[in-house]
């Protein structure tokens, strides 16, 4: 190590020293000057804004988004710096001339201006937005240490740290190894024989193998699925007053299991865009298409149908956009787009492929709890069919038992009123039943749709009233009631799509549902590759257009989202946004090289991400040394391996699963675990359903947090760093603020998860060391240092002492916050280790994905 960084520091210093000397051959040798790279951030931070494509806010009817109006403008002169207007402007000195105005909180700096001037004079010339040209696979680029590359990922990333003079991290140590993969493929921490025998194999091939273990892990599924539920904006209830409950767990099912059998991404698209459009579409394929389901509905008193019906189409729009375009489209909803190339109209007909949903806009009550919308597909469980079965019977059997005597009623009140007069009048019966009475032919009578409606004016008003029979009845009627009741809150029905309702589709000024003006059809954006041949304008056509080998977009945003899933940040860091405004990527050809790559392996994510994780790049170490903290803070280079704080769901079940508590069942309705005293108590703002949280028990609290019921207006309080699921999010949260220990050091989740982990480790050890050292291993994957293991004996010896003198303290925390574990024991013993495997588990190494 010593010998590689006195290496490392001479290689740096030869090239600072030419950097110095030589400023332009190293810009030169570098890359030159770029209209992507370095031209167009300028003009699109500085001046798109007013004088870009959105003709309603352009001023001076000057475009310099396109070369050819600029120039005709006399805006730009190529290679004359005197004659362009331009370039005059952003010098002047008068505040009435100057560009960016004073007043518009632009400014360009100096550098900016240089650069401006190098521009025109050299030609101006353009360039279309790199992002928006297909991807192109470029060859490998040479280097000068041709072992350490492992797959051509590494060529990539030596290549350009060779041409800053800089060289890659060791390789991180196997302990760091195994677990860094088990956080990013499966979230859940290996056992320390998991990592003994990896420590210990001698296999060349033991770090592949390992890669492949947890690739097919049936938990693989679970982890990856947690940044699509954000950029679906999955939830189980829908937001707004009154919050609904819905069943859209059985998507989110549908998505993990998808992602275990590595159903390729192109399919994975089609079948959540348009799974229903499909030929004979499968209840699978029908399922997937509740992605564009998951959107928030508003079910208050006060919401209009169709407007919120509108605000349904937008999001979706949004969704749809930024999960596969990685474009921020909403502007154009109201105007032109002031720095894509995406027009109001591009924008209506692109939407008119979603509004052809049979939906109100608003969700349909199906019981106290449930707000759904249709449509939506019924999923009866066989426990479900069992129960309502059981239902059907009694109710036969109580109608056997009622309906004669309900017979008999009817038959005396006709017969009293076919016979008296008065009685009939008192009866209150509409016109057409008086009538009948006055029939002289009783045959004809007897077969009127006159007798049905006397008897069901006689059930709904009359019997009611008679006592005889009255308790059976009740009780009838209460059985129908429990029926329908469980049939609204028990059956699951799911949100699917479905094109049973097409509308004619309008734009709409400034984005307004109630002024529409010209109509439009379906077609995709003009500056975006042709619909493929043959295929429907419809939704199923969209899906596949997107995943056509000559789109742009959908392969370079998927293989950045996969990027920053195991580095902490995207190739393009702007991983909502591959437009105008986005960042250029300093690896960009290592981003296209990827996109190629994905759609020539079939579009495999598993295997994309195999290629990622066995790459030297990513099994860097990831400790930072000066040229790091220099020249390369943010790890844009990747110089090194990503180090960040784990998300706070992961952070939970690696709690439980140390502690041995996790119940690792894939699957199933949402559960209820620990949650703060009257969560939801300010939901309850009126009686129509109750908010009382439902807390799980028994296994149930302990499921993986990919299950927790995920309720939109108040979040798991324990979550701390996650989307709050109200739209759709793909850019990673990466947070290390201290108030993480709020949770866990306190949360009920971590005091319960470190006891049961002390507890754990006293059943298998009988020395303290020994104990401790165990617990060290579960929660971070390597044995402590002697150095290590003397700070956690000193802290276990002053908790013991503390709690000897607090008998109470320590009986509260043994019983917090359910009593568990091994009567008889000392409880100072006891609390003194759980107290230390909660420091274990509020370890910076232990919250850290190294």
């Amino acid at each position: 190590m010593v010998i590689a960084n006195k290496v490392f520091k001479k290689k740096r210093t030869g090239f600072l020293l030419v950097a110095l000397l030589f400023p332009g051959l190293v810009q030169a040798q570098a890359e030159g000057l770029s209209f992507n790279r370095d031209i167009r951030p300028i003009l699109s931070d500085n001046c798109f804004y007013c004088h870009g494509q959105d003709g309603n806010k352009r001023k001076a009817d000057l475009r310099l988004d396109l070369r050819e109006t600029a120039v005709n403008a006399g805006a730009i002169v190529p290679g004359n710096l005197l004659q362009s207007e331009l370039i005059r402007r952003i010098e002047s000195k008068d505040p009435d001339e100057r560009m960016p105005p004073p007043d518009s909180n632009r400014v360009l700096g100096d550098d900016d201006k240089k650069t401006l001037r190098r521009w025109v004079e050299s030609g101006a010339s353009y360039e279309t937005h790199w992002a928006f040209d297909p991807p192109a696979r470029s060859p490998e680029p040479m280097v000068h240490d041709a072992s350490w590359p492992r797959n051509p990922i590494d060529f990539f990333v030596l290549a350009k740290l060779e041409s800053l003079g800089a060289e890659p991290s060791p390789e991180a140590t196997r302990e760091t190894l195994i677990k860094r993969l088990s956080i990013d493929l499966t979230g859940l921490p290996p056992t320390p024989e998991e990592v003994l025998s990896f420590v210990s194999n001698e296999d060349p091939a033991a770090y592949e193998q390992l890669v492949d273990r947890l690739i097919n892990s049936r938990h693989y599924g679970e982890r990856m699925a947690l940044p699509w539920l954000d950029a679906a904006r999955y939830a189980d209830s829908n937001g707004f007053q009154q919050d609904g409950d819905t069943w859209q767990w059985i998507w989110r099912d549908w998505v993990v299991e998808a992602l275990n059998d590595d159903l390729p991404f192109d399919q994975f698209t089609v079948w959540q865009l348009a799974g229903d459009l499909l030929p004979s579409p499968t209840l699978s394929q029908k399922i997937a298409s509740g992605f564009n389901r998951n959107h928030l509905l508003n079910g208050e008193g006060g919401a209009i149908p169709e407007e919120q019906r509108f605000v349904i189409l937008f999001d979706r729009m949004d969704t749809t956009a930024t999960t596969w375009l990685g474009l921020t489209m909403a502007c154009a909803q109201c105007h032109d787009h002031k720095y894509d190339p995406i027009t109001q109209r591009d924008y209506y007909a692109l939407m008119d492929a979603f509004n052809r949903v049979p939906e109100r806009g608003t969700p349909q009550r199906q019981s106290t709890r449930i707000r759904v919308a249709e449509p939506f597909i019924e999923l009866p469980t066989a426990e479900n069919k069992a129960r309502i079965a059981a239902f059907e019977r009694r109710i036969r059997l109580m109608e056997s038992e009622v309906q004669p005597a309900n017979d008999r009623a009817f038959q005396q009140w006709r017969s009293h009123l076919a016979s008296d007069q008065k009685a009939r009048e008192q009866a209150a019966l509409p016109d057409e039943l008086k009538a009948g009475f006055k029939r002289d032919d009783a045959e004809e009578t007897s077969r009127s749709k006159w007798l049905e409606g006397l008897r069901r004016h006689f059930e709904r008003n009359v019997l009611p009233q008679q006592e005889e029979g009255k308790v059976d009845r009740e009780a009838l009627s209460a059985l129908r009631k429990t029926l329908a009741e469980y049939q609204g809150d028990q059956i699951p029905r799911a949100m699917v799509m479905s094109d049973a309702k097409p509308r004619q589709t309008h734009i709409l000024n400034r984005g307004a549902y109630l002024s529409p003006m010209e109509a439009v059809s379906f077609a995709t954006p003009a500056f975006l590759p042709p619909m493929p041949t043959g295929a429907p304008a419809n939704r199923l056509g969209l899906a596949q257009w997107l995943v056509s080998d000559d789109h742009p977009l959908t392969a370079r945003v998927q293989v950045n989202r996969m990027w920053q899933h195991f580095f902490g940040m995207g190739i393009v860091k702007t991983a909502e946004d591959f437009g105008v405004q986005s960042e250029y990527p300093v690896h960009r050809d290592l981003l296209d090289w990827l996109a190629v790559e994905f759609r020539d392996r079939g579009w495999s994510q598993k295997q994309l991400h195999r290629l990622i994780v066995t790459s030297a790049t990513y099994r860097q170490a990831s400790r930072l040394g000066d040229w790091h903290r220099q020249e390369d803070i943010e790890n844009r280079y990747y110089a090194r391996a990503s180090r960040f704080r784990m998300p706070a769901m992961l952070l939970r079940d690696w709690a439980l699963e140390s502690a041995g508590l996790l119940v690792r069942e894939i699957g199933g309705a949402p559960v209820y675990p620990y949650q703060p005293a009257n969560v939801w108590e300010a939901l309850a703002i009126t009686k129509e359903r109750d908010f009382t949280y439902p807390a799980s028990s028994g296994g149930s609290l302990y499921r993986r947090s990919l299950y927790t019921f995920w309720r939109r207006t108040v979040g798991p309080v324990n979550m701390f760093d996650v989307s709050n699921r109200q739209a759709c999010r793909v850019r990673q949260s990466v947070t290390s603020t201290p108030l993480h220990a709020l949770t866990t050091l306190n949360d009920p989740t971590w005091v319960e998860a470190a006891r049961a982990l002390a507890d754990r480790c006293r059943s298998e050890e009988e020395r303290v060391e020994n104990q401790i050292r165990m617990a060290f291993q579960r929660v971070l994957s390597r044995k402590p240092t002697p150095k290590e293991i003397g700070r956690l004996l000193r802290a276990f010896e002053r908790q013991v002492n503390h709690y000897e003198k607090n008998q109470i303290a320590a009986e509260a925390l043994l019983a917090w916050p359910a009593p568990v574990g091994p009567n008889g024991s000392d409880p100072s013993l006891r609390a003194a280790l759980a107290t230390v495997c909660l420091g274990i588990f509020n370890l910076d190494e232990a919250l850290t994905r190294e």
